[in-house]
């Protein structure tokens, strides 16, 4: 049984490209944290997790949970970048390098394929252990590892090295990213193009006030 969601997305197309574009932040924030602390806080976590595991959502605004405070992290540093605030600047390098994997990702069939193959087999795994169960969390950073790391176009993450090498967390992270990715997706297919970062600013700021 499904549930509505708490707040119907947005129809105006740059709101919903602000939303998705949260979701890459958002991971990029908590690859952030991982990297440094070896914690993230629960909500953007499972928010993230759940969004990956659904490739097929039964709205837009249920991809993210039906509600824009899930992806309030996001939304933060987002808001950050589109008002020209200071920003980590570890956090937009993260982001910004998703939205180019992406593209990457994006032509390359075979790899879409693979990836959708791999998702598939870790839904049934989720449906049986739990979204956010360590062995679901591990497949994704498998998925990740055996398709995205393989592309010239890395994301090399900096930390706390102790952390790094603990363990779960290169599986932890790489499920963060394949997360941002999903997201990036998102954001594509509704429109959202690098350029329109700078040259519609203005029109995302005001679609991030709107969103509150």
């Amino acid at each position: 049984m499904t549930t509505s969601p708490i707040h119907r997305a947005p129809d105006s197309p740059t709101a919903r490209q602000a939303l998705a574009l949260a979701g890459v932040f958002q991971a990029a924030s908590l690859v952030d944290e991982l990297a440094r602390t070896g914690q993230v806080d629960t909500r953007p976590w499972e928010t993230l997790i759940r969004a990956t595991l659904d490739t097929n959502p039964e709205s837009f605004e249920a991809t993210y949970g039906g509600h824009p405070n899930n992806l309030r992290r996001g939304l933060e540093v987002l808001e950050a970048v589109v008002g020209r605030q200071q920003a980590n600047p570890v956090v937009l390098r993260y982001g910004f390098s998703l939205l180019l994997l992406m593209n990457k990702l994006r032509v390359d069939n075979d790899m879409m394929a693979s990836l959708g193959q791999h998702l598939n087999r870790i839904q049934g795994q989720a449906e049986h252990f739990g979204t956010t169960h360590e062995n679901v969390i591990a497949s994704l950073g498998e998925a990740y590892q055996e398709t995205l790391s393989t592309l010239k176009t890395r994301i090399v993450v900096h930390g706390d090295p102790s952390m790094l090498q603990s363990r779960m967390m290169p599986e932890r992270v790489r499920a963060i990213l394949l997360a941002g990715i999903r997201f990036a997706l998102l954001w594509h297919q509704q429109g959202g193009r690098r350029w329109k970062l700078v040259f519609q600013r203005g029109a995302l700021k005001k679609a991030l006030d709107q969103l509150g």
